[in-house]
């Protein structure tokens, strides 16, 4: 099976007398930034709809996994087996409207399930289990501000509309003002720090993935600016030689192009 091929290669690479001195000398932690980096180039193929680059690419994150069992294995921790046999007991635990006997209705009433269950775990695990247990730290800081949201709001401490979410945006945007005012670098940090705090919690009100959000928005400047560059480069000119306002009209040119707004 192709899965027993990837592990027997796997294995191979890491042979002390016969592997790769590379694959050999890495270890969890050093492995740890190129599984973070795949799991960004999966999201990025799915971005661009590349269908075909997202099947390399699933392959890669897939040999992530691969790596670390491998080194588990090596330490007699837990093998890759145990990986997939880990997974498929939670996800049938997680599952009981589908695998058992419970009902759940719809994808909203799942999601309470979902969350139900987690909290159920982290409290068998530890008594004195916090609703933020288990949020791990090396989160992008947008994605983990997200999940320390949905954590908080799972036990009652949330607003009850987003007009409430508005209103913190709004009291946070006149602190930073105010910071900036006050020229204090350190207060300017913090507030900015609330500010995306508060708009991550919008985004978790409206159902909008603030990474997604922002990856577009990246995309969207990137394409726009490129535009500009290329006028530019068409006038026989670069964006050094030209002034802000003439920078400008081609960037409401590159807006009126794609009919979006920035």
């Amino acid at each position: 099976m192709p899965i027993e091929r990837l592990l027997a290669i796997m294995s191979r690479l890491r042979d002390p007398q016969s592997g790769c001195p590379w694959d050999r000398e890495q270890s969890f932690a050093s492995i740890a930034p190129y599984t973070i980096e795949e799991a960004y180039e999966v999201a990025d193929a799915i971005e661009r709809s590349d269908l075909g680059d997202l099947k390399g690419e699933l392959g890669d994150l897939l040999f992530q996994v691969v790596f670390h069992a491998q080194m588990a294995r090596e330490q007699g921790v837990f093998e890759f087996d145990d990986v997939v046999n880990a997974i498929a007991d939670k996800l049938e635990r997680r599952h009981p409207h589908v695998f058992a006997t419970a009902t759940i209705a719809t994808a909203q009433e799942q999601n309470i399930a979902w969350e139900e269950h987690k909290r159920r775990e982290r409290a068998v695990r530890n008594a004195q289990a916090s609703a933020l247990d288990d949020v791990p730290v090396g989160l992008p800081a947008l994605t983990r501000a997200a999940k320390l949201g949905k954590r908080a709001s799972s036990v009652g401490f949330d607003w009850p509309d987003v007009s409430g979410v508005f209103d913190k945006i709004e009291e946070e945007l006149q602190e930073l003002r105010a910071a900036f005012a006050n020229k204090d670098r350190d207060e300017i940090q913090a507030e900015l720090g609330d500010l995306l705090f508060s708009l991550v919690n919008l985004g978790r009100h409206t159902q909008v993935d603030l990474e997604t959000a922002l990856r577009q928005t990246n995309a969207k400047f990137e394409r726009r600016f490129r535009y500009v560059e290329t006028r530019l480069c068409e006038q026989g000119t670069t964006p050094q030689q030209s002034t802000l306002e003439e920078m400008d009209a081609l960037w409401e040119a590159a807006k009126a192009k794609e009919g979006t707004g920035l």
